[in-house]
């Protein structure tokens, strides 16, 4: 069965759906020729029910009627997302082939350089899609991360675990959510998690060499995320000392005497 683009923005209200019924196929078909366990299929089924649910949330609140192509390619990715969650968490009371699950996170990787190409050739950049590409990417590094956790230990799930303690952090520190410029570094950093894992969980190289590559991937991402943190607070604290400054220019303009108004008279 073929889903087309087309279908997938034909309506606001489709294109979550299809998404969703996209993953059950897929599901699906993992299970009749490679095999998913239960918590497998229920792991990957909560994802895509969520994921429908927040993109239609999402569409509403941006008042887009459409998906758009751009978002059909990141849709069609995040389908291939719920396979790999599906797999991964089956490979812990199974094995899994795994070709199938490398074939399916490769593609899902190939394609995040695809919908952004899109998204510029057909004029559709949105909010929405960029949020949207970023969850599936911090998403699928999350799942990848506690694939490889069982082999070179837990403390690989940082690397998938960074993006979410940030999102937590700013509930507490508002001033986290404050718009980061645009920095090549940041792009390269996150691609290089996406290659690393990959590595790690194919079995390219010898696991020692593969233990080192991580790491330097879980630095790599730390020394980002310390620059942007960095960044930010600077900002913040110009703000807090803008604010401080016109508080303290309001009141000395108000302490000062009205130049308009006249003394008061002394009678003799």
């Amino acid at each position: 069965m073929t889903i087309s683009i087309a279908t997938m923005t034909a309506r606001e209200s489709r294109g979550p759906i299809v998404g969703l019924a996209a993953h059950l196929i897929l599901v699906t078909a993992l299970a009749a020729t490679v095999g998913v366990s239960p918590a497998g299929w229920l792991a990957g089924t909560a994802y895509a029910v969520v994921l429908a649910v927040v993109l239609g949330a999402g569409l509403r609140r941006s008042g887009m009627r459409a998906l758009g192509p751009a978002n059909a390619v990141t849709l069609g990715r995040a389908t291939l997302v719920g396979g790999v969650t599906a797999l991964v968490v089956t490979s812990f009371t199974a094995p899994v082939p795994l070709p199938v699950l490398v074939t399916l996170i490769g593609v899902a990787l190939a394609l995040d350089g695809v919908d952004g190409q899109v998204a510029r050739r057909t004029n559709s950049t949105t909010k929405l899609g960029a949020r949207f590409d970023m969850e599936v990417d911090s998403f699928l590094v999350l799942v990848l991360s506690i694939a490889v956790a069982g082999t070179f230990g837990w403390w690989t799930i940082a690397m998938g675990a960074f993006r979410y303690v940030f999102v937590a952090a700013s509930w507490a520190w508002p001033w986290l959510n404050a718009p980061l410029l645009p920095r090549f570094s940041r792009k390269v950093v996150a691609a290089v998690q996406g290659v690393a894992l990959v590595v790690a969980t194919a079995s390219l190289l010898p696991e020692a060499v593969a233990f080192v590559v991580l790491a330097a991937a879980l630095a790599s991402l730390t020394w980002s995320f310390g620059l942007d943190v960095r960044w930010l607070w600077r900002e913040e604290s110009r703000r807090r000392l803008t604010v401080a400054r016109a508080r303290v220019a309001q009141r000395r303009v108000v302490l000062l005497p009205d130049p308009r108004r006249r003394p008061a008279s002394v009678n003799a």
